[in-house]
């Protein structure tokens, strides 16, 4: 039977992390979860102890692809499972991203999520990563920047280490496909906390629109 390793990346996630921790452990299969306290000035970490899951604190923020490569050498699994900390219930969706990992159909396997239920952004970040995984390997996806992802061992070895900052799933991608490696979405009822048209969300919108160009250029590069 293949092993199974579940990493949550988290800052400053108290109010949602113990529902999202309790989700992961009802999924069958999962013999390890990490959770990644990315510097948080919450109860992040005491919440995660209190589940009885392996905890990495780190000391400052490092941003979600820092906080993943942090772990990276822990990761000895068949399967390695990349959720969000703000899933909450939702995360139990997650047995969605792992079966078809674990069957054999593909190699990296990306949850897509409902339409938002608040508006947004104006599609320009997303746009600009879908074109960029278009050009990579043919493929059309609708969530080139989702974080759910579950990938083989062989996968993992390939598309490290991560990109930093919020460049980490589009260089996954990118990554996984110029070195031959099979992705593929599924649909899902997952849910996180959403962004809306305010000053915070814009500014989040435009670090990652940044972040999304310099993975471009990067991956040009190499």
């Amino acid at each position: 039977m293949k092993t199974i390793i579940a990493v949550i990346p988290a800052y400053n996630e108290e109010d949602r992390l113990r529902a999202t921790l309790q989700a992961v452990k009802s999924i069958s299969g999962i013999d390890k979860i990490i959770v990644v306290n990315d510097g948080s000035t919450d109860k992040t970490s005491e919440v995660a102890c209190a589940q009885g899951v392996t905890v990495v604190d780190l000391p400052e923020n490092r941003g979600k692809g820092g906080a993943l490569n942090a772990v990276v050498p822990m990761l000895d699994s068949d399967v390695v499972v990349f959720l969000d900390a703000d899933l909450g219930d939702s995360a139990a969706e997650a047995v969605k991203i792992i079966a078809p990992v674990i069957n054999g159909q593909t190699d990296l396997c990306v949850a897509a999520f409902p339409p938002p239920t608040k508006k947004g952004g104006f599609g320009l970040v997303k746009g600009t990563a879908a074109r960029a995984i278009k050009k990579a390997g043919g493929l059309d996806v609708i969530a080139p920047l989702s974080g759910q992802r579950a990938m083989t061992r062989e996968v993992l070895q390939a598309v490290t280490p991560f990109q930093e900052a919020y460049g980490v799933e589009l260089g996954m991608s990118i990554k996984a496909l110029r070195n031959g490696f099979r992705l593929m979405e599924v649909p899902t009822t997952m849910s996180h906390n959403e962004t809306g048209r305010d000053l915070k969300g814009f500014l989040h919108r435009g670090r990652q629109f940044f972040d999304v160009i310099r993975v471009i250029r990067l991956q040009k590069r190499g």
